[in-house]
């Protein structure tokens, strides 16, 4: 007997849009993180999970990986994919905020930390002109 979680994003109950938007939630990136990620623009993002559109196989695959779940998850609902999304309490929901935004700010430091290098090796190559 299947469970009401099993159905959730199952063909019933979820286009392929629904299980990309869900799965791209959970790993908690935006879409323009995805579209950055997998190449494409943002808008293509946007088509797939409107069901406008899908992608070619080679996409469907990194996309897959990227999202921890099967490219047959993300076409039929079937084989490794998401459970259905349990009613987070306030606290939780505030901790997967929290966690979003160190993810986001984890990011802009790690590309500060490369500007600042970029930065540091041409003042260093200056003094050297210089000497």
């Amino acid at each position: 007997m299947m469970s009401e979680t099993a159905d959730w994003f199952g063909p019933d109950a979820a286009t392929f849009g629904d299980r990309v938007a869900g799965a791209r939630e959970a790993a908690g990136m935006t879409q323009a993180q995805l579209a950055r990620r997998l190449g494409v623009k943002k808008s293509t993002i946007v088509a797939w999970e409107d069901d406008l559109s899908e992608p070619r196989a080679n996409r469907l695959s990194m996309m897959a990986g990227m999202l921890n779940v099967s490219i047959k998850w993300l076409l039929t609902g079937e084989g490794e994919g998401m459970e259905a999304p349990v009613d987070l309490s306030d606290e939780t929901a505030d901790l997967s905020a929290i966690t979003a935004e160190l993810r986001v700010l984890r990011g802009e430091m790690r590309s500060s930390a490369e500007r600042a290098a970029r930065l540091e090796k041409r003042v260093r190559l200056m003094m050297e002109r210089q000497e």
